[in-house]
């Protein structure tokens, strides 16, 4: 397939590109600052973008058969990024999203259970409104994904669990899983579309 990435030197960004090279797809890999930050790579084509700019990213996602976007949502405005791809003419976009909005299995969000143990990172309210403009744009054939409570470096093991709404914890309640194996959960999607207009999540 031919897949452009927004978000391509990010900490998940980034796994997903090997992953997606990995598997044989042509890559336009998308940076504020490609020249420093993409290395030139067989299969990968890298073009500067500043999703802000919205002709701009229209332009670098055109011709696409599938968008992956991986941002941070405190920096990015789902609304111009849903500009964009709408503008572009792609109609199956993947975007990654925070955990906040997961249900845990007492009935509240993940968010809520961090914020009652002190803890707010910047991104999760933001993802969560993301998620809530995503869900009205019946026009294009879009995913979003939720990574486990934690997401950290690690192995590609090729073995978790899917979930849909709900925080995929295990016998201990903890959450987790590797960024490469969230990578193959991504790049499995993406090839064959199981959760068209729907939030999905991975974990062990």
């Amino acid at each position: 397939m031919n897949i452009v990435l927004i978000g391509a030197t990010g900490g998940i960004g980034s796994r997903v590109l090997d992953e997606a090279l990995r598997r044989g797809h042509t890559v336009t890999a998308t940076s504020r600052d490609p020249a420093n930050k993409l290395g030139a790579r067989s299969g990968m084509t890298a073009k500067a973008a500043n999703i802000a700019d919205v002709a701009a990213t229209a332009a670098a996602l055109k011709g696409h058969d599938a968008a992956i976007v991986s941002v941070k949502w405190n920096e990015a405005d789902i609304h111009r990024v849903l500009d964009a791809i709408r503008k572009s003419g792609v109609k199956r976009c993947l975007l990654v999203i925070g955990a906040g909005s997961l249900i845990r299995k007492d009935g509240r969000t993940h968010f809520e259970h961090m914020a009652e143990k002190g803890i707010q990172p910047p991104t999760s309210k933001p993802a969560a409104l993301a998620f809530e403009e995503m869900k009205k744009a019946n026009d294009l054939e879009w995913t979003a994904i939720s990574p486990a409570a934690s997401i950290q470096p690690g192995e590609r093991t090729g073995k978790f669990r899917l979930g849909l709404d709900h925080l995929v914890e295990g016998s201990q309640g903890e959450s987790r899983i590797s960024r490469e194996d969230f990578a193959i959960a991504i790049l499995d999607e993406i090839e064959t579309p199981r959760h068209v207009r729907k939030r999905f999540t991975a974990a062990y």
